[in-house]
């Protein structure tokens, strides 16, 4: 690292050989904050003139901190995955799988959550599971207080999805039911939208069945967002995220449907529940409502405690963070020789 400092050719600026430390005692008006030579036994400290570089242009988001949160939840609201995953659902049960199978439902869901990151990853980070969310203010990397909001625009997004799904698909509906909205039984159209459970299912083989599914889902996840596991271009993330909800599908959605998302089964529920399937949706399973709120919860939790405890803490720092140990222990240097009487005091 000090040799890099040395050679560095930027507007001409040099800094001391090595093993010379600079006379903290002169005054430090227009100078950079200290670099560490490490190549010596010894701790050397010395000064680089401060380099004067032009910005480039940026684009701040204008309006205050609550606005600039409220319109990354409507666009994230845009983004909502449903439409894909509910619709692909709706075409199967109406056509009788004429036109698609139970892999066209996963596909829809994969397909609809990766397009969803790539809409709103730039401008929300593509929060589209408060499963997830909750997982990123435990970890302190999202702020809790916009917590609310995100879940608020997140359920509203699948609601609204849902909506759309059953205004284009009314008519199939009405026709496959036979006029009617029924919750459970042969014709069925309810499980278009939420979720529910088989017939062997308990609830808490439901719970258990969520939990294992969405502790999958964000082991997954953090490992492909950890800079430190290997260097993923950014345009395949997206890709990939949607691959792994095709693959829990695939191998974990015969048991009550794989919700994963609590948003994504409530938000279409609360659709039901109002536009004529009635408070069967809610009663339906054993009163299995709150199962996909609750198991994808605390199975992101779960998930993320895995990873820390078996992953994350056996990584080596990263490079920038050994650079600020190294400017961190070049200033409290410094500020020993500085001050003399710290020192003594140390």
């Amino acid at each position: 690292m000090s040799s890099m400092i040395r050679d560095s050719p930027l507007l001409g600026a040099e800094a001391p050989p090595p093993h010379k430390p600079c006379d903290v005692s002169r005054s430090m008006k227009g100078r950079a904050p200290v670099r560490a030579d490490l190549s010596g036994s010894d701790l050397q400290v010395w000064s680089q003139p401060r380099l004067r570089t032009r910005p480039g242009p940026e684009r701040p988001e204008e309006g205050s901190g609550m606005e600039r949160v409220l319109r990354r939840c409507r666009i994230q609201n845009q983004a909502d995955p449903g439409l894909f995953g509910c619709g692909s659902a709706a075409q199967v049960t109406t056509s009788e799988e004429r036109s698609g199978q139970y892999l066209s439902i996963n596909l829809g869901f994969a397909l609809g959550v990766t397009f969803g990151v790539f809409v709103s990853r730039g401008v929300s980070g593509a929060h589209l599971n408060p499963a997830v969310s909750l997982s990123l203010c435990v970890l302190g990397r999202h702020p809790w207080m916009k917590l609310p909001f995100y879940v608020f625009f997140q359920l509203l997004g699948a609601f609204l999805a849902a909506a759309t799904v059953g205004l284009q698909y009314y008519d199939a509906i009405r026709s496959y039911a036979g006029g009617q909205l029924t919750v459970t039984g042969p014709r069925a159209t309810a499980g278009i939208f939420s979720t529910y459970p088989a017939d062997y299912l308990s609830l808490w083989g439901g719970v258990v069945d969520q939990v294992i599914g969405t502790a999958a889902l964000l082991l997954c996840l953090l490992a492909l967002g950890d800079q430190r596991n290997g260097s993923i271009p950014d345009g395949l993330q997206p890709v990939l995220v949607g691959s792994l909800v095709l693959v829990i599908g695939v191998s974990m959605g015969s048991n009550c449907g794989y919700a994963l998302n609590p948003a994504r089964d409530l938000g279409p529920r609360l659709f039901t529940y109002i536009a004529g399937w009635g408070v069967d949706v809610f009663k339906a399973g054993g009163g299995w409502w709150w199962v996909p709120i609750v198991g994808p919860c605390a199975g992101a939790l779960l998930g993320t405690l895995i990873y820390q405890l078996m992953v994350e803490v056996h990584h080596p720092p990263l490079p920038s963070e050994c650079q600020a140990s190294c400017e961190e222990a070049s200033e409290s240097k410094m500020e020993l020789e500085a001050e003399p009487h710290l020192k003594s005091q140390c």
